[in-house]
């Protein structure tokens, strides 16, 4: 059970592939309001949940931050 509940591995260094699929599950799983607090949107478990956890690792890992995320072209 253990394993199912480790986090996503981050693999380095980062390829652009890696990033892209980061970037993308950093859009789908982000934080929505709800009564019982923050959950993800895609999965509606508390936030951050474990895909989230990994792209924001991941997006840090490639030498990214959130701010430079939020600039679209």
């Amino acid at each position: 059970m253990s394993a199912v509940l480790a986090e996503f591995a981050v693999l380095t260094p980062v390829t652009d592939e890696d990033l892209a699929l980061a970037v993308h599950a950093a859009r789908v799983h982000a934080p929505e309001p709800w009564p019982q607090g923050q959950l993800c949107r895609s999965e509606r478990v508390p936030y951050p949940c474990r895909l989230a956890r990994w792209a924001h690792a991941t997006i840090h890992a490639a030498g990214l931050t959130a701010d430079q995320l939020a600039v679209q072209p």
